[in-house]
């Protein structure tokens, strides 16, 4: 009995110590923090609408730096794929499906690396528009670490189901 009571504390300890297991991410409209204004959340390796955690409320989920549509694992429900900090369209990585590569906490449209093509920056969690530093200029506010491949789940889910 004495073993099981300590497995189970252990257990407990294990879970809460890794917030990755139990966390929800959640996204916000802006610079908000209000319940009101959560846009996505990410769980489990899933972005759901809004503060949904209901399986029909699945945007995207996240595989092997993959992409797809629900909760689906077919390849053709594959949106985008990830492979060093590049976005392919669908399943491609051919250099001519790239939509866009994040370095140093920017997104760049394409494969470019110049200050015009910065389609938003990031920072301490804030998704601002272009270059811009401006509190006005934050799309959405991620309240948590997330993955480059968890981040651009949330981006697409941002940027092309609302």
């Amino acid at each position: 009995m004495r073993k099981l009571t300590i497995f189970f504390i252990t257990l407990i300890a294990i879970l809460f110590a890794n917030n990755n297991i139990i966390a929800q991410i959640k996204v916000y409209k802006g610079n908000s923090s209000y319940s009101s204004d959560v846009i996505c959340n990410l769980k489990d390796g899933k972005v759901y609408k809004k503060n949904s955690s209901y399986t029909k409320d699945v945007l995207f989920n996240i595989r092997d730096n993959k992409i797809y549509r629900g909760n689906s694992s077919l390849s053709s429900d594959i949106v985008v794929n990830i492979k060093d900090s590049k976005i392919y369209k669908g399943n491609s990585s051919y250099s001519s499906d790239i939509l866009m590569n994040i370095s140093d906490g920017k997104i760049y449209k394409g494969k470019s690396s110049y200050s015009n093509d910065v389609l938003a920056n990031i920072s301490n969690g804030k998704v601002r528009k272009g270059n811009s530093t401006y509190s006005c200029d934050i799309q959405f506010t991620i309240a948590g670490d997330v993955t480059i491949e968890e981040f651009v789940a949330i981006w697409w889910a941002v940027k092309y189901c609302y």
